[in-house]
């Protein structure tokens, strides 16, 4: 079965579950070949015989730290090495640590930095020289809906994920000539494993990220997954150095 992201080269980090395998099985299923990278090796492994086995899709995986700049470099190189070029970058790698500003120590500040920006920064400085020499590429971070809204207990969070919008625009005008484009998909609380945990340890904090999205629901990973494998298309030619909300309506325009 053909796919508009036949033949196209993609890597998505933090792919091993949640909203990263969520995307890579979007884009699986759309055609592309994949490169997976997250730092849990065994729910990687796991992750790349589901997309080999339900959706038979040709993948390399890597397990590692990608806010370490070899680990990321290393992934770019994947790529190449293994299909030829890199076509579509997907920065998913994160995770927050979500709490109160003052109840963070400097440790987990620093890892909210860490796996949040400079895996952004690390992977797109290795991807863009390769995708400058084809002439083509599509870099797609996921950002967060809270850095416009202020959501509680995300103020660290929204730090780095603000970081990563900046980095989105500024990357999007030095090489819209170059064939590249670079958005970020912003969205609001998802339907991950992740949330579903913080649903039963704190509902009533679970409710009030809830509560600010007019839908009155958490968004589902493939709909996040969805406004990515749009933006990795060649259908969105003419779209770049946007942050487009997927988030019920938590924040308008």
């Amino acid at each position: 079965m053909s796919g508009k992201l036949d033949d196209n080269i993609a890597i998505v980090t933090g792919a091993a579950k949640g909203i990263g395998l969520a995307i890579a099985q979007r884009l699986a299923r759309d055609g592309a070949k994949l490169v997976v990278a997250d730092m849990d090796g065994g729910e990687l492994e796991k992750a790349t015989n589901n997309l080999t086995s339900e959706y038979g899709a040709d993948v390399a995986s890597l397990a590692g730290d990608l806010s370490l700049q070899s680990v990321a470099k290393e992934t770019i190189e994947l790529a190449i090495d293994r299909f030829g070029r890199l076509d579509i970058l997907i920065n998913n790698a994160g995770g927050g640590i979500i709490k109160a500003f003052t109840d963070h120590t400097p440790e987990t500040l620093k890892t909210t930095i860490d796996r949040n920006l400079w895996t952004v920064l690390w992977c797109s400085w290795y991807a863009v020289p390769k995708m400058r020499t084809n002439g083509y590429g599509r870099i797609i971070n996921l950002g967060a809906d809270s850095v416009r809204n202020g959501l509680w207990d995300h103020a660290a969070y929204n730090a780095a994920k603000g970081g990563v919008h900046g980095l989105t625009t500024g990357m999007a005008r030095e090489f819209a000539r170059d064939g590249i484009t670079v958005n970020t998909v912003a969205p609001c609380a998802v339907n991950t494993p992740q949330m579903m945990e913080v649903t039963k340890r704190n509902p009533a904090l679970a409710a009030k990220f809830v509560s600010v999205i007019p839908m009155g629901r958490p968004a589902e990973m493939e709909e996040v997954a969805s406004m990515v494998s749009y933006l990795a298309s060649a259908e969105a030619s003419f779209v770049t150095g946007q942050v487009i909300s997927v988030n019920g309506g938590s924040t308008m325009l």
